[in-house]
Parts: C-alpha cells; sequence; structure tokens
C-alpha cells in the first residue's frame, strides 16, 4: 500500500515522501490509518535546526502526536476491531502507522471528536508537568510560556485547585487567550517589576508552583525569583542551551526550592501513582476533560493544513520567534 509521511533530510531541509510498502502485521499488532496529526512546534523545530540536545541524526522523522482509525488488527488481538477510533502516539506525522495493540488507547466517547483527540499525547506531557507538583486546593500556581503544553497547563492548574493561576508570555493574543481558558493573571516576562506584582497577588509569598514551560534557561532564572520559600517549580520544557548562571545557593539551596525534571520518558510504564500517571491514563483523562467540557483544544488550533504543505509549513516555523500555537496536519486531504 502506498504510506506518505513527513522526513528532516538534513538540517532546515524538509520533504513528504510516499513510498509502496508491503505491511504484514505481527500477531499483536495494529494497521491505523491517521485523520489528524500535530506539530509539536519546540521540539521539532529544535530536531529540524539540530539544535544541542536533539538527536542529531538525519535523516529525522517529526512527528508524535495524532489520531486515527484502525483498518487492520493482527490475529492475536481481542481489544480493538478495525473502525475503532484510537489516538496515535510516538509514531511520526505519517498517512499509515503499525503499533502494538497493547500500546493503542481507544476513543471510547462519541462525543470526543478526532480533531480534539488528536492532542492527546501532547496534552499528556502538561499534565505531567502539573502532576508533579502535587498542588493542593488554594496554592498559587504560575505557568511561564502560554505554548500548546502551557495553554493547557494553564487549564490544568486551574482544574487542580490552584488560586491564583498566573501565566506569562510575550505574545499578547496568548495572553488573552490564557486568561479566556482559565488564568486569573497575565503578564509579558519583561514587565517591570514583574516579581513585585506576583508577590503581591500571592500575599507577599510567590509562586508556590511553577510550571517552566519555555525550555529557555533564562525563564527558569526568572522562575527562580518569583517562587516561594520552599516552592515547587517543574521543568516541562525542554532547556536545551544552558545559557545562563543561577546562583544555585541563593536561588534554590538556601530557599528550599524543588526542582522536578519533568519529561515525559519519567512517567511510570505499567502502573500510575500520586504525582506521575502512565500515558495511557493521562490520555483517558484528557478525553474525559474533553467530553466534559472541563478543557478546550479548539482555541488552540491556529492552523490545519495538508501535509502536502509540509516544507512550507515548517520553513516558517523555523524562521518564526513566536510561532503560531496549534498546527494540525490533515491526512484525509
Amino acid at each position: 500500500m502506498k504510506i506518505s509521511f513527513i522526513r528532516f533530510d538534513a538540517p532546515l531541509k524538509i520533504s513528504l515522501v510516499t513510498s509502496d510498502e508491503d505491511i504484514i502485521l505481527k500477531p499483536d499488532e495494529v494497521l491505523i490509518e491517521s485523520e489528524y496529526s500535530v506539530i509539536s512546534a519546540g521540539t521539532e523545530i529544535a530536531n529540524l535546526k539540530g539544535l544541542p540536545n536533539t538527536s542529531g541524526c538525519f535523516p529525522f522523522y517529526p512527528g508524535y502526536c495524532g489520531s486515527g482509525r484502525i483498518l487492520e488488527i493482527g490475529s492475536a488481538v481481542e481489544n480493538l476491531k478495525p473502525g475503532d477510533r484510537v489516538i496515535i502516539n510516538w509514531a511520526g506525522h505519517r498517512s499509515h502507522v503499525v503499533k502494538k495493540a497493547a500500546a493503542v488507547t481507544r476513543i471510547d466517547n462519541d462525543s470526543v471528536d478526532m480533531l480534539d483527540a488528536a492532542f492527546a499525547h501532547i496534552a499528556s506531557f502538561s499534565f505531567l508537568g502539573v502532576r508533579k507538583l502535587q498542588i493542593e486546593m488554594g496554592e498559587s500556581a504560575m505557568i511561564i510560556g502560554q505554548g500548546i503544553l502551557g495553554i493547557f497547563a494553564t487549564q490544568l492548574a486551574r482544574l487542580s485547585g490552584a488560586i491564583p493561576v498566573i501565566v506569562t508570555d510575550f505574545d499578547v493574543q496568548r495572553r488573552e487567550l490564557a486568561l479566556r481558558l482559565g488564568a486569573d493573571y497575565a503578564f509579558a516576562p519583561d514587565e517591570p517589576n514583574l516579581a513585585d506584582k506576583i508577590r503581591e497577588i500571592t500575599g507577599g509569598k510567590g509562586a508556590d508552583a511553577i510550571v517552566e514551560v519555555t525550555g529557555i534557561a533564562a525563564a527558569l532564572q526568572q522562575a527562580l525569583e518569583y517562587i516561594a520559600w520552599q516552592g515547587r517549580i517543574s521543568l516541562l520544557g525542554c532547556t536545551r542551551i544552558p545559557d545562563v548562571n543561577i546562583d544555585f545557593y541563593r536561588q534554590v539551596h538556601k530557599p528550599g526550592v524543588t526542582l522536578v525534571g519533568a519529561h515525559t520518558f519519567t512517567r511510570p510504564q505499567f502502573e500510575s501513582r500520586p504525582g506521575q500517571w502512565t500515558e495511557q491514563d493521562d490520555y483517558r483523562t484528557f478525553l474525559k476533560f474533553i467530553a466534559a467540557g472541563r478543557m478546550s483544544v479548539r482555541p488552540v488550533i491556529s492552523e490545519i493544513v495538508s501535509p502536502v504543505d509540509a516544507p512550507a509549513v515548517y520553513t516558517k516555523l523555523a524562521e518564526l520567534k513566536n510561532p503560531p500555537l496549534g498546527i494540525v496536519f490533515d491526512w484525509k486531504c
């Protein structure tokens, strides 16, 4: 059958490849036809540019988040059937995907649209970043950066009982969106006397819990100025370039601040526990929140494009300082 996929051939070189492949499923595998896949701009552009702390290898196959329908199942698969709607993870931007059945999460609620469901995997990163802070009702929370992960983290901090929920982002439209989706306060990171303003709205303490989403070392440096005594900071963004100095004695050790690595590969693989849930359990929770109207995806979507447009889309993203929030490939085109 004909399979199409997006490939980074070299730094800043993108192609959409179509090839004929013979797919023979193992007994425990399923074949999925993609409907949508979501661009994770930060991670994918970092790999496209070959930045430090990325794979550094080409060709590179970007994409890890989408939704689709099962076309075929292996002889030993019992819990899935052709036609089932499912979450696609760790598969690249591809028209068709082969996965182990045990790693596939079905979309059981018919009220959840496939376009919304396509964001389940990337949203699960935000779940982890917020869960690791173990926010208690009434604590203040701050989300630094309002890209896709930050917007979801803002909604989840509110759902976790944080008050106030404070966000920062340089982009005014992102700040306005965050306020619509649950933030109580939104600031630009370069706003004068920002640390004083954060202490004022948190009763003089600073933020009890902070999710740092940008992956910019300077943002972590700022977070340490905003955090409360013995506060917690989860490092959700991938800080690939450590280009600032941090006074760990003054800013971390002495005030008892906890820095928590929140990379998705730190998750438990088989069984959820407090503060750390499996990917599949977070997918199911995300789908429940979407079905109940407690989380919103559509305001995050900037554009839905054909995979044919991938070279132009990635070239544009690589040039922008503040890329659009959610760009989705529609594989049905």
